[in-house]
């Protein structure tokens, strides 16, 4: 069966990521303890990594490995980051994968790059790696407390150009569309509201920035009204 977005193996998916982003936030509180807490790093960080290797696997055994399987898309790069975060809890790291993992993947979420449907193995391997990316992030920030500040936000969209230039370079030399830098991918997605290439390239540097501000002002608005609820529940 071909892909189509949102009919019911899609909105299957979407449900998925919701479920999972929803009980993190609502087990928080039990995952801070060290037994669960580790034991939930390490489910995540098992399925990012597990997912990679299967994909790799299948190329090889399909033998369609080439320069396109390397990770030089940005979801591919947010998944080896989100291990990294997982297993050292770098501040720094922490920057990068909320910002582009949780939007990049989010994108990739609900604008499936995909052709394989359920219940085809690229189908689950797609949405099981980008809903572990975008629960490592949320982990980091509900569990562990991580915070995004102004300032991460256009780091990180400095590191989005960064990161840019060896798939600019990889896509040059082998006509491959690494981060859809060479052209906008062929099943549509959200990028087919900006202009054409390589104007929406352009287009794109400002609504990354965007997109980060708009993410970090959640989290600083969800802060601060849990902040005033706390303190009317210790008023009354």
């Amino acid at each position: 069966m071909e892909f189509q977005a949102f009919h019911a193996a899609h909105w299957a998916a979407l449900a998925a990521a919701a479920i999972a982003v929803a009980a993190i936030i609502a087990l928080r509180a039990k995952l801070r303890g060290p037994k669960a807490g580790r034991a939930a790093k390490l489910a995540i960080v098992l399925t990012l990594a597990g997912s990679e290797a299967a994909l790799q696997v299948s190329y090889a055994i399909e033998g369609g490995w080439g320069i396109g399987a390397l990770p030089f898309q940005l979801c591919s790069i947010m998944l080896w980051f989100s291990v990294a975060l997982l297993l050292t809890g770098n501040r720094r790291i922490y920057e990068i994968t909320f910002f582009l993992g949780i939007l990049g993947a989010m994108q990739a979420l609900l604008t499936p790059d995909l052709i394989q449907s359920f219940p085809e193995f690229r189908y689950f391997h797609f949405f099981i790696a980008h809903i572990a990316i975008v629960a490592a992030s949320v982990y980091m920030t509900a569990v562990e407390r991580f915070r995004p500040t102004l300032g991460s936000a256009f780091r990180a969209a400095g590191w989005l150009n960064l990161l840019a230039v060896p798939a600019a370079i990889t896509n040059w030399l082998a006509g491959t569309n690494f981060m859809f830098l060479a052209r906008k991918p062929a099943g549509g997605s959200l990028l087919d509201l900006l202009g054409p290439w390589p104007w929406y390239l352009l287009q794109l540097e400002f609504v990354a920035v965007a997109l980060c501000l708009a993410l970090y002002g959640i989290v600083w608005a969800i802060d601060r009204i849990a902040g005033v609820l706390s303190h009317s529940e210790e008023v009354v």
